[in-house]
């Protein structure tokens, strides 16, 4: 390949890169040594003119470059086939059976500023990079080449995109879509709107804690908040629940819910459209003589993400716990709250203190009794911290 410009970060800025990490910030690079276009390939270099890789450049972004490979390679066609057909060969071992799952999930498969989702016979594309986005072509064609898909839909749409000076972008790249598209999960047949839905369409991390939360469904009562399109609460009626009660504040979702709870067959289970945190309020205010009657043997907390940035951390922590105190109050003894937090701003020891915390002031103790993460579609790269965002936890009333 012919050399490209080269970036030379500051002393000590080399060793995240080493360990993995691919964005390089404004902030860290001390030259670039010859003008770049925004979307180019760059090389990196210490300030000791050691190769560290190379990436794409965007003087407009705070990330200045994402490294994509560690050697020299032309980055083409081929090179997203490669890339590709490794992640989901990832997915074909860790997920065997699956046929809707990501294919590729940005810094996790070294891919930073591209996401893939498979849904079925239709692949999903975001690039919140402008490098990417400006090789979307060169993308569709290799997925075609892999996957010979239906179609090939963009859903460009997150507030990223900005910050790397790009427009909203949704639409069919490849192929014919039109209406809902049928999925299976898990054995389970789900309707989703491709070009409306949330993300791309659908949560495809909580594919693996659907089926785990179900096990405590059996003869159960269950709740289930922010049930978007049902996916725990489809689950748990599947599992045997006696009675599934599922809200989300979308109207849209609940109809949706509803809609997949009857092609599955399942009849255990009721959807409200309603603010979660007004219903929650409203079933646990009681009279100074009242007093709050738990009913529910199983409760699932699965709620958007409270944080867009570290400084709603606060915020989001009074939401998570005004959440979780409300929920222990209509909870049984010895029934089971699984709750999950999506945020990578705020970690796992955190999420669960605010949870103790809430159990303290429901006079509740808790008994830990599993622990979840994210769909291992969704992998996981230590050195990279914003690839490990999904947490959970179970946790039983002991008293």
């Amino acid at each position: 390949m012919q050399t490209a410009p080269t970036v030379i970060v500051k002393p000590g800025e080399a060793d995240r890169v080493l360990a993995g990490h691919p964005w390089i910030y404004h902030g860290s690079i001390l030259r670039v040594t010859q003008t770049v276009a925004d979307g180019d390939i760059v090389q990196v270099k210490d300030h000791r003119q050691r190769f560290l890789g190379i990436g794409f450049y965007n003087s407009k972004s705070k990330i200045n470059v994402r490294l994509l490979e560690t050697e020299r390679v032309e980055i083409d066609r081929a090179f997203f086939e490669r890339r590709i057909r490794g992640a989901l060969a990832l997915r074909q071992k860790r997920l065997p059976g699956a046929t809707s799952f990501r294919v590729v999930n940005a810094e996790s498969d070294f891919l930073s500023g591209l996401i893939v989702d498979k849904y079925e016979d239709v692949l999903v594309i975001q690039t919140s990079s402008l490098g990417m986005e400006q090789r979307k072509p060169m993308i569709a064609a290799a997925l075609k080449s892999i996957f010979s898909p239906r179609a090939i839909a963009e859903r460009n749409e997150m507030a990223s995109r900005k910050f790397e000076g790009l427009p909203d972008a949704n639409g069919i790249l490849e192929g014919e879509l039109t209406g809902e598209t049928s999925i299976s999960l898990n054995g389970l047949r789900f309707s989703i709107d491709l070009l409306a839905g949330h993300k791309t369409g659908c949560y495809l991390d909580q594919q693996i804690n659907y089926e785990q939360v179900a096990r405590f469904a059996k003869g159960a009562q269950v709740l289930d908040c922010f049930t978007f399109i049902g996916g725990f609460a489809l689950h748990a009626a599947r599992a045997g629940a006696a009675r599934v009660h599922a809200i989300d504040q979308s109207a849209e979702a609940i109809a949706t819910a509803e809609k997949n709870a009857a092609a599955n067959g399942l009849r255990n289970c009721a959807f409200e459209a309603a603010n979660v945190f007004d219903w929650l309020k409203a079933q646990t205010t009681a009279s100074p003589h009242e007093k709050v009657i738990p009913r529910f043997d199983l409760i699932v907390l699965d709620p958007p993400s409270f944080t867009r940035n570290r400084a709603s951390i606060p915020d989001a922590l009074r939401g998570y716990k005004e959440i979780h105190l409300r929920a222990l109050k209509l909870l049984k003894r010895d029934g089971v709250l699984a709750t999950f937090c999506c945020s990578h701003h705020i970690d796992a020891l955190t999420f669960q203190q605010v949870i103790l915390e809430a159990a303290y002031d429901a006079h509740r103790v808790l008994r830990r009794i599993d622990a979840y993460t994210q769909s291992p579609d969704h992998p996981i790269i230590p050195t990279i911290p914003e690839t490990e965002y999904l947490k959970g936890f179970a946790f039983q009333v002991a008293r």
